[in-house]
């Protein structure tokens, strides 16, 4: 991280039991080096062994990434940088309307078999994420699922989950991949709207569609971080984990480039 990034940084993660007087042992190596060594495996797609020297070694790395992952720390942070930017942007911290779409991306032989599929529609073998994400295209909540689930499948288990979190949210945008009885579905069990954006039978080649193309920029976001090029990831929980380490990256960029003084031009 530049030191830009680091300053907005700090004072949103969680702090540490030991910090706020509730036991434990001080932690060995400060956050700024943990977390930027996590940033470089996501950005960079390496394995964990290959991490550079410049760093502390890869075990302490990556029992700081699972430990992470495993207490919610880094949805935390990635929930505290979201209010961030969308304050910047003039929104509220909750947002009242959303998009929801799938990717299925092709999985690495570290992979399981009991945690991936074939999803025919794509001819891909290997798991599907499921994002939902505000209008800014910034992420609400990811589920990843082994390729062969239906996207309305995989809504029933997104949705409620994403409404028990974002009590403003009342409106969500789609696809036709969720159509049928799942419109009926989000009005009855969880006061949502659901509504279908179709593409038309007489366009042919590429046509962008209105509230769509939201969700689609966030999918093309995600394999700037090489790591989610295809999926490595034995857990489908680890998986998500890297998918909210890549938007922290994202968010925490644009942050630190709206903070940066403008250098005056000479006259």
């Amino acid at each position: 991280m530049s030191d830009a990034e680091w300053e907005l940084v700090r004072d949103l993660l969680p702090v540490p039991t030991w910090m706020a007087g509730r036991g434990g042992r001080p932690e060995g190596y400060c956050h700024r080096q943990m977390i930027d060594a996590v940033r470089y495996v996501v950005e960079n797609g390496i394995k964990w062994r290959a991490m550079p020297s410049d760093f502390p070694p890869w075990p302490r790395v990556y029992a700081f990434f699972a430990r992470w992952r495993d207490t919610g720390l880094v949805a935390e942070l990635h929930d505290r940088l979201r209010h961030a930017v969308r304050r910047s942007e003039g929104r509220q911290a909750e947002p009242s309307a959303a998009v929801v779409d799938s990717q299925s991306v092709k999985a690495d032989a570290t992979v399981t078999h009991a945690s991936r599929g074939f999803d025919a529609g794509k001819n891909i073998n290997g798991r599907k994420r499921h994002l939902l994400t505000d209008t800014l295209g910034l992420l609400l909540a990811v589920l990843v699922t082994p390729a062969s689930m239906t996207d309305r499948d995989a809504a029933r288990i997104l949705l409620p989950v994403a409404k028990n979190r974002f009590r403003r949210l009342a409106r969500i945008w789609a696809d036709g991949g969720y159509t049928e009885h799942l419109t009926d579905w989000t009005v009855q069990h969880l006061g949502l709207v659901l509504d279908i954006v179709r593409r038309s039978d007489d366009v042919q080649g590429f046509q962008v569609l209105p509230r769509r193309w939201v969700v689609e920029r966030s999918f093309a976001w995600l394999p700037r971080s090489r790591r989610l090029v295809r999926d490595y990831e034995r857990r489908t929980d680890t998986s998500e984990s890297v998918v909210l380490w890549s938007m922290t990256l994202l968010m925490s960029r644009r942050l630190a480039a709206r903070h940066q003084p403008v250098p005056a031009r000479a006259a």
